[in-house]
């Protein structure tokens, strides 16, 4: 199974007992060892996973971390654990006193659905204020999912995770700053864009005039991106979709037994908006297990059939319009009709 099936299928059973755990231990139990087992660490393990690791600070000894990830007999991961129910803003400060007294490079802080990753970007053997990678669990974003790939046991090579936090730290902070200013543009961030499309003087008055143009043409700007990558995504590079654009070769007609090919009929098929609009939410809904290009369809005179690689045997649902009724037809495992849900 791929590393992205294994975190939807993990985030799912997260959604599922999630209401059910309320302390810490339940959570480390329920919530985070699962979840580095998923990274292939051998949670039960006390020589590769270690628990209550000992982080002595100063004069105050038998200070604990309640994980400690090691490799080659060093620490190379500290991870401090809160209860599910817990907010992480409040607990850092513990995680950043273990992390200057081990060798470990990163610590991560989690309450079981969030996961913050810190190393010592700002200074060495000091953790840093902010994390380079914050990860819901509930929400993982696809750009994410190749760093939390890089902490697997089989992935895992400390230079290659440091070399790309530098980044992924001033890329998050970017974002926000990108963010807070689409919300409330500076003047100075109003004044740059009128210095290439404004001759007359930048005062105060004009960049209050122009603030909130500015900010309405750029959250336009991205919705239109937004909208343009879903068209592609569900439509072709072009944004748009016509009946030729998507449809697939069809496969050669099986010739059944006796029937006289001479008399076939011409079939009368029209493919209708409805039937497109049908396998545009099918292939958007498909787009988490399959690659979007692989699913297709073939328009019949009784229904619109929606396949895996433009192969009739290998058909996936199928929709029967009729004046009356909308049917949803879906197969089962010997791809005969199981199914027939009245959906109209």
């Amino acid at each position: 199974m791929d590393f992205i099936d294994q975190l939807k299928q993990f985030t799912k059973r997260v959604e599922t007992v999630r209401e059910t755990v309320q302390t810490e231990e339940a959570t480390k139990t329920a919530l985070i060892m699962p979840f580095f087992a998923m990274l292939g660490y051998d949670v039960f393990n006390p020589l590769e996973f270690v628990p209550e690791y000992t982080a002595d600070i100063g004069i105050k000894k038998g200070e604990k971390v309640d994980y400690a990830i090691v490799k080659d007999g060093e620490p190379v991961i500290l991870v401090e654990c809160k209860a599910a129910s817990e907010n992480l803003d409040k607990h850092d400060s513990q995680l950043f006193r273990y992390f200057g007294t081990t060798a470990a490079k990163f610590a991560i802080l989690t309450n079981g659905i969030m996961y913050r990753f810190y190393t010592d970007l700002d200074n060495q053997n000091k953790m840093d204020d902010t994390p380079f990678l914050t990860i819901n669990i509930l929400d993982i974003r696809g750009n994410q999912v190749p760093e939390l790939k890089k902490f697997c046991k089989a992935e895992f090579d400390v230079n290659s995770i440091f070399s790309t936090a530098s980044e992924l730290k001033y890329v998050h902070a970017f974002k926000a700053i990108f963010a807070d200013l689409l919300e409330n543009p500076t003047d100075d961030f109003t004044r740059l864009f009128l210095q290439t499309c404004y001759s007359g003087q930048k005062t105060q008055n004009v960049l209050d005039k122009f603030r909130p143009i500015l900010k309405k043409a750029l959250n336009d700007q991205i919705s239109e991106m937004m909208n343009d990558k879903i068209k592609t995504a569900l439509g072709g590079s072009g944004g748009s979709v016509s009946v030729s654009d998507t449809k697939p070769v069809d496969p050669p007609e099986e010739v059944v037994p006796g029937e006289n090919a001479e008399e076939k009929r011409v079939p009368n098929i029209v493919t209708t908006e409805e039937e497109l609009e049908f396998y545009f939410i099918a292939k958007n809904l498909l787009s988490e297990i399959a690659n979007i290009h692989d699913i297709t369809y073939k328009d019949t005179e009784s229904y619109i059939n929606i396949l895996y690689k433009g192969n009739t045997r290998k058909w996936i649902c199928r929709l029967r319009l009729t004046d009356a009724q909308k049917t949803l037809i879906i197969p089962d495992a010997n791809k005969k009709e199981r199914l027939n849900s009245k959906v109209c």
